[in-house]
């Protein structure tokens, strides 16, 4: 994991505010290694490779969300997300939108659509996962958060967020399977089978 501070005067130029469409212009022109992932959480921005492991999950849990809801779901993986709070461009690994969800006119999916997001620990940004972006899900009302830990061999499941919080908390070994059936997402059967989830 790489944390990279961009050069605030060399992006400005009629103002001196700082913003995330700058920030993401600023990264598109780096030579950033295809593999790559690239986000920003709280104005810092950080770069983390991704592993067999990590990529493994992810497509095991994209085929359950496309098993439950159809090969027409609206499911997205690392792609930005503008967050509340100061400069929180997140690119989580797995979201599912509402159903009506649409783009705005710059193609980009309004946070308040996200109806569940699953990040897959990366060892040098795991602090970010279970704590600031966990916090920014809380507060931007994410029905549904689970984090994927293939260090610990655990996934931990939040839900009900109220007033900047989740008021709910699960964690699960590998192995075991997640029922998200009654946690918000739809009203649809929705089971996270663990059992092949790779450990790291």
């Amino acid at each position: 994991m790489t944390v990279i501070e961009i050069d605030r005067i060399a992006m400005a130029d009629e103002s001196d505010e700082l913003t995330l469409d700058r920030m993401f212009q600023a990264l598109e022109k780096m030579p950033v290694p295809e593999g790559i992932k690239v986000e920003i959480v709280g104005g810092n921005i950080f770069m983390s490779p991704q592993r067999d492991s990590h990529w493994e999950i992810i497509r095991r849990i994209v085929r359950a969300v496309e098993d439950a809801f159809g090969m027409d779901v609206k499911v997205k993986s690392d792609m930005r997300f503008d967050f509340p709070g100061l400069l929180n461009g997140f690119c989580p690994d797995v979201v599912k939108l509402a159903a009506d969800a649409v783009q705005d006119a710059r193609g980009r999916w309004d946070f308040t659509d996200v109806e569940f997001i699953a990040e897959v620990i990366s060892r040098g940004t795991a602090d970010n996962d279970y704590g600031p972006k966990k916090d920014v899900y809380a507060s931007a009302g994410v029905p549904v958060y689970v984090i994927a830990d293939p260090y610990t061999g655990r996934c931990h499941i939040y839900t009900e967020p109220k007033e900047g919080e989740y008021t709910d908390e699960r964690t699960i070994a590998f192995g075991k399977e997640i029922d998200l059936t009654l946690t918000g997402v739809e009203k649809k059967i929705l089971t996270l089978k663990t059992d092949k989830f790779p450990r790291s």
